[in-house]
């Protein structure tokens, strides 16, 4: 038996603002878009070109899920993008606007920013280091 993780729902104020900024500012591919009714859509967006995960774009339907837009993680980096080059991204996502919260810095498992949302969710853009 084969199993992944296909989808990581992520709770959004609004649908069509986090398409702009997954695929304007991050360069992600909108994959699906399909109206559900009431107000609900299946929004799947996935970094260009990749096989793996995909991010599920849930917009809050009450209050509850409204109060934890941007804390999914309480604060800790939620998501990690991972590149095979850390320096085209980051200066391709810098030059779009995206909001780095830290300068790149070398680590043990390789080259690391972490960088917010159009929310404040933390990610890290991450090349890991080959040995």
């Amino acid at each position: 038996m084969q199993q992944q993780i296909g989808n990581v729902a992520l709770v959004v104020e609004n649908y069509d603002d986090a398409i702009a900024f997954y695929t304007d500012k991050l360069g992600f591919e909108l994959i699906e878009d399909t109206d559900l009714g009431n107000g609900k859509r299946w929004v799947q967006v996935a970094p260009a070109h990749s096989t793996g995960t995909r991010l599920l774009l849930a917009q809050a339907s009450n209050a509850e899920q409204a109060r934890c837009i941007g804390q999914q993680a309480g604060g800790r980096v939620f998501l990690f993008l991972e590149t095979d080059d850390f320096w085209r991204d980051y200066t391709a996502m810098k030059s779009r606007g995206v909001e780095f919260i830290e300068a790149p810095r070398a680590e043990a498992y390789g080259t690391v920013v972490v960088f917010k949302d159009l929310y404040g969710t933390k990610w890290d853009l991450l090349q890991r280091r080959s040995d």
